[in-house]
Formats: C-alpha cells, sequence, structure tokens
C-alpha cells in the first residue's frame, strides 16, 4: 500500500437541507444559471444553425465546415475541467463572471475582425481560432452554475432543478436557431456575433447582481455532520479517483455524440437531402429545441417523483437508438420532406431529454463540494464528442450516405447504456 503525506484540502462539508433564508434567492441563482447557459448555447449549439451560410460566407467545403464548427467544442474540452476545478475552489460567482465577459469579448473580436467584408474572406484558421477562443471561455458556465443549483437546492429538488437549469441548452440552441439563421443570410456573420456578445453581456450583468454563494450558517450553527448524507458522501475523495463517475462521464460523452450529429448536421442534411428552404430549416431547429426543454424538464420532475435516475438513463439510450434508425430509414427512403423534418425533431428531442438527470446523478455521486470538477470531466467528454462529431461526418458521407451516419449515431448512443449505473 502506498501512503502520501501530501496535504490534501478537505471541502468544507454541504448540507442537504437548502440554504438558510434562501427559499426566495435560490430561484434567481436558478434563473442567472439558465440565463449563462443559454446565453453560451446560442453560440454553440444556434453556431451550426447557420452552418450552409457559413460554408458559402467563409467559402469552405464540408470537411472545412466541419473543422469550423468543431472548433468551439475543442476549445471547451481543452477547459472543462480546468473550470470545474476553479469552480469548487473558489466559487460560482467569479468563474461565471470571468467567462461571461471574456466570451463576450471573444466574440466581439470575430465581428470586428473575422467576419467577410468588402470581398474579402477570413482564412479558416482565423475563423476556427476565434471559435475555439468562445469555447475556452464559455465552457464555465456549465460546471459553476451546476454546483451552484447542487448547492442550493434540497435534495427532494435538485433533479427538477438541474433539468430547468439543462433547459437552457436547448433554450439558448432554439433562440439561436430562430434568429441567427436570418441574420446570417440577410446581413452576413457581423450581427451574428453582435447578438451573441450582447446576451453574455446581458448574462454577466445578472450573474453579478444575484449570483452568491448560499449562507449554511443556520444549520452549521444546529451541527451539519448530523444531517443525512446524500450530497456529503465522499466529499473529500476526488471525482477523478471515482470509478463510478468516470463510467457516467464516459456514457454522458457517448450519448451527446448522436446529439451533435442532428445539431451539426441537420440543416445541412434537410437542406442537401430534403431540398428545404430557410423557413422549413428554422422550423424544425427550433420545434427540436422546443421540445427538448418540455422533456427535460419532465424528465427531472418524473425522476425526483420515481427515485428511477439510473432506470431512466438507460432507457433513454434504448430510445435514442430507436430513433436514430427511424430516421435512417427515413432518409433511405427518399421520404418527403415532411417526413424528414419530423423524423429529425424526433431524433433530436429523444436525445436532448436526458441531460438534466445524468449531471444530478453525476453531482450526487460526486458529492455537493465536489460537483463543479465532476461536470467538469461530464462536460469535457461532451464537447471532445462536440468536437469530433461535426469533423467525422463529412468523412462518413463521403465514404457512404446519410442513412448510414444517423444509423452509426444510433449505435453509439447505445453504447452509453452498460455505462450508466444499474437501478
Amino acid at each position: 500500500m502506498s501512503t502520501n503525506c501530501q496535504a490534501v484540502p478537505v471541502p468544507v462539508p454541504v448540507p442537504v437541507t437548502t440554504p438558510a433564508l434562501g427559499d426566495a434567492h435560490r430561484w434567481k441563482v436558478l434563473a442567472v444559471g439558465v440565463a449563462a447557459n443559454a446565453s453560451f448555447s446560442a453560440a454553440a449549439n444556434g453556431m451550426p444553425t447557420t452552418a450552409i451560410w457559413l460554408r458559402s460566407g467563409y467559402h469552405l467545403s464540408n470537411t472545412e465546415l466541419g473543422v469550423a464548427l468543431g472548433a468551439m467544442g475543442l476549445g471547451v474540452a481543452l477547459t472543462e475541467l480546468p473550470w470545474g476545478m476553479a469552480t469548487d475552489r473558489w466559487g460560482d460567482r467569479p468563474v461565471l463572471l470571468t467567462g461571461l465577459l471574456g466570451t463576450m469579448l471573444a466574440l466581439l473580436t470575430l465581428l470586428l475582425w473575422i467576419t467577410p467584408a468588402d470581398g474579402a474572406v477570413p482564412p479558416l484558421w482565423a475563423l476556427a481560432a476565434g471559435l475555439a477562443l468562445v469555447g475556452v471561455l464559455g465552457g464555465s458556465v456549465n460546471g459553476a452554475s451546476g454546483r451552484a443549483v447542487m448547492r442550493w437546492f434540497g435534495p427532494g429538488e435538485r433533479g427538477f432543478a438541474m433539468s430547468i437549469r439543462q433547459t437552457a441548452v436547448p433554450f439558448g440552441g432554439g433562440l439561436g436557431a430562430l434568429v441567427l439563421p436570418s441574420l446570417a443570410s440577410r446581413y452576413g456573420f457581423m450581427p451574428v456575433f453582435g447578438a451573441l456578445a450582447l446576451v453574455c453581456g446581458l448574462s454577466a450583468f445578472f450573474t453579478w447582481r444575484w449570483m452568491h454563494e448560499p449562507d449554511f450558517s443556520a444549520e452549521v450553527a444546529t451541527g451539519p455532520h448530523n444531517a443525512p448524507t446524500g450530497l456529503m458522501k465522499d466529499q473529500a475523495t476526488s471525482p477523478l479517483k471515482n470509478r463510478k463517475v468516470w463510467r457516467m462521464v464516459a456514457a454522458i460523452g457517448l450519448l451527446c455524440v448522436p446529439q451533435f450529429a442532428v445539431l451539426s448536421y441537420a440543416t445541412v442534411f434537410l437542406h442537401d437531402h430534403g431540398h428545404l428552404g430557410l423557413a422549413g430549416i428554422t422550423a424544425v431547429m427550433v420545434a427540436l429545441q422546443v421540445g427538448a426543454m418540455v422533456m427535460r424538464i419532465w424528465s427531472g420532475r418524473h425522476t425526483d417523483r420515481h427515485a428511477n435516475r439510473p432506470a431512466y438513463l438507460r432507457g433513454s439510450a434504448l430510445v435514442a437508438l430507436a430513433t436514430f434508425m427511424l430516421l435512417g430509414m427515413a432518409a433511405a427512403c427518399d421520404a418527403p420532406g415532411w417526413l424528414l423534418m419530423a423524423a429529425v425533431v424526433l431524433a433530436g428531442i429523444a436525445v436532448s431529454a436526458w441531460h438534466g438527470v445524468a449531471y444530478t446523478e453525476l453531482a450526487t455521486e460526486a458529492g455537493g463540494a465536489n460537483a463543479g470538477t465532476a461536470l467538469g470531466m461530464a462536460n469535457t467528454a461532451v464537447y471532445v464528442g462536440l468536437f469530433l462529431t461535426p469533423i467525422a461526418i463529412p468523412h462518413l458521407l463521403a465514404a457512404s450516405n446519410w442513412p448510414v451516419v444517423w444509423w452509426l449515431a444510433g449505435l453509439v448512443a447505445l453504447l452509453a447504456r452498460p455505462l450508466f449505473p444499474k437501478a
């Protein structure tokens, strides 16, 4: 047995009750988390909806388009874990403020120097570097706001609250899908980057106004160590040494691959294969994101009531497999446009509904004081997928066709099932 005499800081135990006098303010904290995540999601999930105009505006091939779309995911993947560890060390507020303001500045840099203007087209490396920088800074919002939810809400509400927070991802993506393609097609990418910078600035203001660490002084005074276990479990043990955490991280990363396949290339699929125009494509992407929001909230409430998060997650992988098989069949049969639209929406909702449940289960396993690190681990896996998926799809298309792309995406979802914990 090896020994290690290095001093390890022990996190302060987190009571499983809600903080003193926090019943009203916790909803403001949740609103800040939603706003912060929606702001970054509008960029991360909204930019792919402009793929057609990004391809033409920057004179990109499909392969180069994949590099551009994946660059933001690479930036997030490289920094999610450091952001999560920083959140556990310094708290949610400074990390969110730094990340949101930095993201705003990165988007303004893209607006001012890396947009096509007067016949000049920026090189691919500049566009990719700018989007990667947005990812590096914007990745801060994921672990920080998730840790705040786990600290402000009691154990009977965390699944619901975390699912509400996770609705920010499709909410921001839906807003991006509603607004960004129109801006890109009519006015170019300067207003696209400007709109995204504006929402990041607004979210930073609300973070400064409302995001604070909870005050557990009343609970501490009455003996927090006698509280039920739950989130206090294994708080002195790093999630990096927890095998169950790593399995869930891998499962979350795998189950996000088909989601990113839809978000990154559904617009190209519907345009090139289904011959849909701007109105049809926008309607599909907005419907997908709205449906994902509704299902995330329902999933959180359902699993809180029935205490069945592991079973729900394992079932979600099977549902994702089934819907992607159907999408591939619709593509293989050259189904009419309306059927392709319905199949994309169904698959996108099915593979997006489970996020809040998975993140709650992961944070509970890691312990409240380590939630930022655990969520950072998960988001690293998620955004590695966001980086690799758009790059892989053009090569799959070159070697096969759209049905094969969707079927393979469904099989990746199936690989996640055995990695989720059993009931």
